[in-house]
């Protein structure tokens, strides 16, 4: 469904960066534990983190204990903050690579979708040079699919109806 509160943006971007690498099954298990972990997703709190939290973060058996991705985590938090600061709301900023309207794809089979996109290289070298991490495209892509920027539903799929009938 299309997301468009910071929050839970913030939230998905910290998941799928979590995910590179991995399986979502290994990701989506520790859901709650990141939750808790990361102050329910607050990126105020989060861009707050020092090194002692860091360090408490990696003894954490409940969330990928990856010193780069907690990092990531942290640096991604302060520059959502200032991208917020300068344009009012992340989750715009996002939308705004989209035209502020979900891309509909006509998908028949497993082998007709894409890891990446157009808009998710776009999207992802902003990130970069706004200097965000573990936002490459790929990832980039699977983030938006998850917030809804991207409808990959297949044509046969129910969920398909019902979100084009909620934008």
């Amino acid at each position: 469904m299309p997301v468009h509160d910071d929050r839970l943006q913030f939230e998905f971007l910290i998941l799928e960066g979590a995910q590179a690498g991995l399986s979502w099954y290994t990701v989506l298990r520790r859901r709650e534990s990141y939750r808790a972990a990361f102050d329910g997703f607050d990126p105020e709190k989060v861009a707050r983190y020092d090194e002692a939290k860091v360090a408490e973060l990696l003894a954490d058996p409940g969330i990928i204990r990856n010193r780069a991705k907690v990092a990531a985590v942290v640096n991604n938090a302060r520059r959502l903050l200032e991208v917020t600061e300068e344009r009012g709301s992340f989750a715009a900023y996002l939308w705004d690579f989209v035209d502020g309207r979900p891309i509909v794809n006509e998908l028949r089979t497993l082998d007709d979708y894409a890891p990446t996109s157009a808009e998710s290289v776009t999207l992802s070298r902003d990130l970069k040079r706004r200097g965000f991490t573990f936002v490459g495209p790929t990832i980039v892509y699977a983030h938006m699919q998850a917030t809804g920027m991207v409808n990959d539903h297949t044509l046969d799929c129910f969920r398909r109806g019902e979100i084009l009938a909620a934008h």
